[in-house]
């Protein structure tokens, strides 16, 4: 659980300077990014293998870059979902969910994790 709540916290630093740094995303602040942060967890666990399963075809074709639409398409429903967080276009729903991406898997790597 300890976990849990430290990759929520991590992951809402994240979306904080993610925001930051895109001028296409705006976030109203740290309530909004835990919120933002907890969202695209749950929809992860529960939507994102059932949209890899049914867009199988189009993952296969693409060679796996499909996979990146599925993730900006899962912040774009985030936007959607919580209130405090709007994203201007797919594009900057694509960029925020590379950047996120990249930063949550540097964080995930074990050099990182076993610092803290």
């Amino acid at each position: 659980m300890e976990a849990f709540l430290f990759k929520l916290l991590i992951s809402s630093v994240v979306v904080i300077i993610t925001a930051w740094v895109s001028p296409g995303v705006h976030i109203r602040g740290f309530g909004s990014a835990i919120l933002v942060a907890l969202v695209l967890s749950l929809l992860n666990i529960f939507l994102r293998p059932l949209m890899l399963i049914l867009s199988l075809p189009a993952t296969i074709l693409t060679f796996g870059l499909f996979v990146f639409i599925i993730n900006a398409f899962i912040v774009w429903l985030t936007s959607k979902i919580v209130s405090g967080f709007k994203i201007d276009s797919f594009g900057w729903a694509l960029v925020f969910s590379l950047i996120l991406s990249i930063v949550t898997y540097i964080f995930d790597s074990n050099e990182i994790a076993s610092f803290f």
